[in-house]
């Protein structure tokens, strides 16, 4: 009876033992390469090498991403984002919750937005927000969230305390920092935030 082989189930990209273990090698080089200097490479004896060599092509892929814009992650895919003034109203919000939805995809997720119009919630996505850089955007695990208000100037707090603080949150600012001109409390004038997509639990 001649010796039984792997079928393609078993061994799909066709790796012998011998071609796995040089290419887990070589991902090893790659990633000392990239670091500059002496990598130690961690594993348990009882390691699948077919799960450390999938392992290791994630953590070269993600230390081989350059910063990314979200913008261009979208261009990449097709999506398209036309200047504001070409799009009215109703075609303006079908396109940013398309964007919304994208960039939710791409685990990318926006908050404190309802003080925002949909056409200026879109202008500053396409012509601001969205060129931003992120590292590792698209490779590494984990959610990034995209706050509106997230800048921290004088005009961020302002709305901030306008739109979204809580009674609480506002009396503690006005004890922290007397010389803060509190606004009002308003309600938001959209009602958007609690349609966007949120990132699943743990």
């Amino acid at each position: 009876m001649g010796k039984k082989g792997n079928t393609f189930k078993d061994d799909p990209l066709n790796l012998n033992p011998l071609d796995r273990e040089i290419q887990i090698e070589k991902l090893k080089a790659q990633l000392t390469k990239i670091a500059g200097e002496n990598v130690i490479f961690g594993e348990s004896p009882g390691c699948d090498p077919a799960v450390l060599k999938a392992f290791l092509e994630h953590v070269l892929e993600f230390e081989s991403q350059v910063s990314v814009r979200p913008l261009d992650s979208l261009i990449s895919d097709g999506i398209d984002m036309p200047v504001p003034e070409k799009l009215d109203d109703a075609a303006l919000t079908v396109k940013l919750w398309e964007i919304i939805s994208a960039l939710a995809d791409r685990h990318l997720f926006l908050q404190r937005t309802d003080h925002l119009s949909d056409r200026e919630l879109y202008t500053w996505l396409r012509d601001d927000a969205l060129h931003e850089e992120y590292e590792g955007f698209g490779v590494m695990m984990g959610d990034w969230h995209l706050d509106v208000l997230g800048g921290c100037s004088e005009e961020d707090l302002i709305l901030s305390m306008c739109f979204y603080a809580s009674d609480e949150e506002r009396e503690r600012w006005a004890a922290e920092f007397p010389d803060f001109p509190m606004p009002p409390s308003k309600k938001p004038p959209h009602d958007r935030d609690r349609l966007l997509p949120q990132p699943e639990g743990p």
